[in-house]
């Protein structure tokens, strides 16, 4: 996915928080938002991608850097993370700060 804008935070059953991103072909995508993350001075979304039957994809995250506005705290845009060192990074951090999504049962 490039870039993608036009953000709708929604609720869905069970009160898990759900995104609604537009990419720039105008194809829009619907995710369940798991957590913001915060690394090397900048903010990404960590993200599950919904199916067809509105079920959380298994084994599958998403994750955007978020691109603010320049000089105020709205969202501009999500754009995609290109370096596997980030991701792999990104997706550290939120493994240490949320440890009960990644119990054995």
């Amino acid at each position: 996915m490039s870039e993608m804008m036009n953000h709708d935070h929604d609720m869905i059953e069970e009160e898990i928080p759900t995104i609604s991103l537009t990419d720039a072909e105008g194809n829009e995508s619907e995710f369940v938002f798991l957590d913001d993350v915060e690394y090397d001075g900048k903010e990404y979304v960590v993200l599950v991608p919904l199916t067809e039957d509105d079920e959380a994809a298994d084994d599958e995250v998403v994750i955007l850097e978020v691109v603010p506005k320049e000089n105020t705290d709205e969202i501009e845009a999500y754009r995609d993370v290109e370096s596997e060192e980030v991701l792999h990074a990104v997706f550290r951090v939120f493994e240490a700060n949320n440890p009960e999504l990644f119990e054995e049962e």
